[in-house]
């Protein structure tokens, strides 16, 4: 009786987790509608095709210029005819929807508007998927902030991400659920698409260190490895002039506008500013913020949970990269969610994530000789680009705190240990960095 009574309970249990689905996914699918929306300005309006224009209505996008500068509209296959800026990923899916359009009148618009309705679909697919991860914390509603984040809605459509954000959600709730193989095709499948996935590693691999579920590492691992060179090797034996190209465009690529390297060069820091040193520097920050993060994995008295280490790793990623293009707030939004469903740090986040969307495109307008009057200039623009390292670097700090003092983690209220964990969930820890014990004195022998 008692274990019907158990199960019947587990039933319902999730039933009740699962009720958000409809409803969040609908609210994913309005976050998408919204997102179109706002691109309204340049799809109808014609701004696109004003340099000064796209910027001053907020409505500028990647995806349609690249029409022409990847040379789809001369027909030319990604990678063969000419070479691409992005992993083949992105370019199978520039080189499916360029067949789709080809004949069409104005195949620029048509090719962003595909392209938006696939990173629609990838939303509601990524926002789904968090419904059930947030729903193995108990919390399914918080998958709404993923779906109608106001940053989303102002940059879901200005490039691919969101194809890469349900792929590495997916790639979690396979390992969740115990299928490592699984994960690490996903996950193969992200880094072919964006390279930012390769972080996730990292903090699968320190909590199986801990735990000693190596095997499970290994499995995801190499279905990760198998999946990538299977989409990449094509193109690489056939193409490997274009397809080489990301790989080298990423390497000489300079520090751009929105990280702190561009601050740093701009305002001619002693040393952090000095180009030559940019990719010096940025490998080193982040190799120094992950030893960090790897000592915490390894030596809190707690376990981390999973989702705390993989927005941490990210978040690192993000504030030490030399690109911090505005769209990458798509990256973490779930990621922070996850970690920590507080809505005060995670608003004012968004606050300033909305805050730089605005400041970009006006700082860009500057730039443009004769339309200073319109736009903004350095000191104003660098507020926006401190404004989101230093929100980010909050919730970062409440996340530390939560690991370190697991009583103020919401998630783990309730006897909870790492829901979405998958094999770490419970596991008893294995190998754990700690200081030698203080030796006791001898008791008095009297």
């Amino acid at each position: 009786m008692s274990r019907t009574t158990h199960a019947s309970d587990s039933a319902a249990s999730a039933t009740r987790a699962l009720l958000p689905l409809v409803p969040v996914g609908l609210l994913a699918a309005l976050g998408a509608v919204l997102a179109y929306a706002w691109k309204a300005p340049c799809r109808f309006g014609g701004a696109w095709n004003d340099g000064t224009q796209q910027f001053l209505r907020f409505c500028y996008t990647d995806i349609y210029p690249l029409w022409w500068n990847e040379k789809l509209d001369q027909g030319l296959a990604p990678y063969f005819g000419h070479p691409v800026e992005y992993p083949v990923g992105i370019g199978g899916i520039m080189w499916v929807i360029q067949k789709l359009v080809w004949g069409l009148n104005e195949p620029g618009v048509w090719f962003f508007d595909i392209t938006a309705l696939v990173m629609a679909a990838s939303l509601v697919a990524g926002v789904v998927i968090m419904v059930y991860l947030a729903g193995a914390q108990r919390r399914p509603w918080d998958a709404v902030w993923y779906a109608l984040a106001p940053a989303l809605i102002l940059t879901a459509f200005i490039n691919w991400d969101l194809l890469c954000g349900a792929l590495s959600l997916g790639a979690f709730l396979a390992w969740a659920r115990g299928r490592h193989v699984l994960t690490g095709v996903l996950l193969g499948l992200a880094v072919a698409t964006k390279f930012y996935p390769l972080v996730f590693f990292g903090p699968l691999l320190l909590l199986a260190l801990r735990t000693r579920k190596l095997n499970a590492f290994l499995w995801a691992a190499g279905g990760a490895v198998v999946t990538w060179v299977v989409v990449n090797l094509p193109f690489m034996l056939l193409a490997f002039e274009g397809w080489k190209r990301f790989y080298v465009f990423s390497s000489e690529r300079g520090a751009d506008w929105g990280s702190v390297w561009f601050f740093f060069q701009r305002e001619q820091v002693p040393f952090l500013g000095d180009g030559e040193r940019l990719d010096m520097l940025g490998i080193a920050s982040f190799a120094v913020l992950c030893l960090g993060v790897a000592v915490l994995a390894l030596a809190a008295p707690t376990r981390p949970r999973l989702m705390q280490l993989a927005f941490l790793v990210l978040a690192a990623f993000m504030v030490t990269n030399k690109v911090w293009s505005p769209q990458y707030v798509l990256w973490l939004v779930p990621f922070a969610v996850l970690a920590r469903p507080n809505w005060k740090p995670l608003a004012l986040w968004q606050v300033a994530e909305c805050w730089y969307f605005f400041a970009i495109w006006l700082y860009l307008v500057a730039q443009q000789p004769g339309n200073e009057a319109f736009g903004i200039g350095d000191v104003t623009y660098y507020t926006a680009i401190w404004g989101r390292v230093v929100t980010i670097a909050i919730m970062a700090a409440f996340v530390v705190r939560d690991i370190l003092r697991p009583e103020h983690d919401v998630i783990r209220q309730g006897g909870a240990d790492d829901p979405t964990g998958g094999v770490f969930d419970g596991a008893p820890d294995r190998f754990v960095l700690r200081a030698p014990a203080a030796p006791q004195p001898a008791p008095d022998s009297a």
